[in-house]
């Protein structure tokens, strides 16, 4: 098995959602127009490929410039703990460059993961959720 990685490569919102229901992580799968929404928005997508089926995704929204935020990081749940996630990263860095910070807010269940890949935990970070 030989993993790609490409950047900007459309997904549609089915196989986006595809790859969010098979990692474990929550977005609205159920409304393909959010997600698509979600995808059309965003200023960088790379995904990982296992040939032509989609198996990872890191979604960004940058200003190319000072920050960068990761908003999804979504790897199949039978291709993870292969280093597919730290890929995707580490692909994301190079495409941004040396002069954006690069910022997530980490589900409870990946709290532990994000150090182990060079991630530095905060305590400063705010939050207004979202009403739907």
């Amino acid at each position: 098995m030989t993993i790609t990685y490409q950047i900007n490569t459309p997904l549609t919102a089915k196989q986006a959602a595809d790859i969010f229901i098979s990692s474990g992580i929550k977005r609205p799968v159920e409304d393909l127009a959010r997600i698509g929404r979600m995808l059309e928005h965003a200023d960088i997508l790379v995904t990982a490929w296992d040939g032509d089926q989609p198996v990872g995704l890191a979604r960004a929204i940058t200003d190319y410039a000072y920050c960068c935020y990761l908003s999804d990081l979504a790897v199949c749940r039978e291709y993870q703990q292969q280093g597919i996630g730290k890929k995707l990263i580490a692909t994301l860095q190079e495409h941004l460059g040396e002069e954006s910070m690069l910022l997530l807010l980490a589900a409870p269940s990946a709290i532990d993961y994000y150090p182990q890949i060079g991630f530095e935990k905060l305590t400063s970070a705010f939050l207004i959720p979202r009403s739907k």
